[in-house]
């Protein structure tokens, strides 16, 4: 829902800058194509983007604009006109690292060639003219029209991250515990989305910080900020320990019914906690994980006994019980259960 509402408000903002671009050039009775197409890509996920990549997209244009002047007065409208105007321009802002303004700069380049027909060097200053017009008016509709927030969006997954990931644990517990036959193929599909869903919203971390100099509320929110980045790397570490977990040999455990019992009790708490992190229990969480401990420890001791059979590697057991070990140390740590709070705060301001 809300990739849709932020797509939606992209799209209004593209909309607005382009009506309002191209108003004020037909006013000034210059070509709107050009000062439309800056404004278009200008409209970035956030207004320092916007700001940051229209400095480097003007010069980068008036690059493309004299190119095209100039090949244009030796060669007229013709094939070489074109080639050359192109490649000239992607050589020069490759060489001054004016990369985010490289495809504009290259299309005005071309584009050009097609309407200029004399008057060359007024209407090279015209072009300078559309593209300060594209970079202000699409800025300033991204700063002042549904300013970009992404508190809530960010918030929200990580709460909604957090719930599938111990969905994700109890089942993968569940099925190593008392289905030892069973594929684990899709809970490894399912992790690597996890993945690609921490890797989305860190990316909104990023858009938010970028904002911090622009907007006074997202610098008071810092601490908001590092709450999320702090949950992010405990989701992090959790898909890291889970992977680990899918690739044991959990066909070889040799749990008894009341140890798989034990291990599943935990790991539905945790699932739970994950979930609803708004009634994270601390002493609840350390008996839990002092009794998974023992039992770690109480395998531990097996281990010399069973050596013949595992010379190199550790018993499955083991393995499994010290990834849980670590996952319990992570919630306790990194996981910070007012995360919920946070979400409903935030959509009520």
């Amino acid at each position: 829902m809300r990739s849709f509402q932020f797509a939606g408000s992209r799209i209004v903002k593209t909309g607005l800058a382009i009506f309002l671009t191209a108003t004020i050039c037909l006013w000034f009775n210059w070509p709107p194509v050009f000062a439309v197409i800056t404004a278009i890509v200008t409209i970035e996920p956030t207004v320092s983007d916007s700001i940051k990549k229209g400095l480097v997209r003007f010069p980068a244009s008036a690059i493309g604009s004299a190119f095209a002047v100039f090949f244009i007065t030796l060669f007229g409208n013709s094939p070489i006109t074109y080639t050359l105007a192109a490649v000239a321009t992607i050589l020069v802002c490759f060489r001054l690292n004016l990369h985010a303004g490289l495809l504009v700069a290259t299309l005005t380049s071309v584009a050009m060639v097609e309407v200029i027909h004399d008057n060359f060097l007024f209407s090279f200053f015209i072009r300078l003219g559309t593209t300060t017009i594209g970079l202000v008016v699409s800025t300033a509709v991204n700063m002042l029209v549904f300013p970009p927030n992404y508190s809530t969006a960010i918030l929200k997954s990580i709460h909604g991250i957090s719930g599938r990931a111990g969905s994700m644990l109890e089942h993968t517990f569940r099925t190593i515990l008392f289905d030892g036959d069973a594929n684990l193929q899709e809970d490894q599909k399912i992790v690597k989305q996890l993945t690609t869903e921490i890797r989305k919203t860190e990316k909104l971390v990023h858009f938010q910080r970028d904002e911090a100099s622009l907007y006074p509320w997202v610098r008071n929110r810092e601490a908001e900020l590092q709450m999320a980045e702090r949950q992010l790397l405990f989701l992090d570490n959790f898909e890291y320990h889970l992977n680990a977990l899918l690739r044991a040999p959990f066909q070889q455990i040799q749990w008894t019914k009341a140890e798989r019992e034990i291990i599943m009790d935990a790991v539905m708490a945790l699932a739970d906690d994950l979930r609803h992190s708004i009634n994270f229990d601390h002493e609840k969480h350390q008996a839990q994980l002092k009794s998974i401990t023992n039992l770690f420890w109480e395998n531990s001791k097996r281990v010399p006994a069973d050596d013949a059979l595992h010379p190199t590697l550790f018993p499955p057991e083991f393995t499994i019980l010290y990834e849980l070990i670590t996952i319990y140390d992570l919630v306790d740590k990194f996981f910070d259960p007012n995360s919920v709070k946070a979400v409903q705060e935030a959509e009520q301001s």
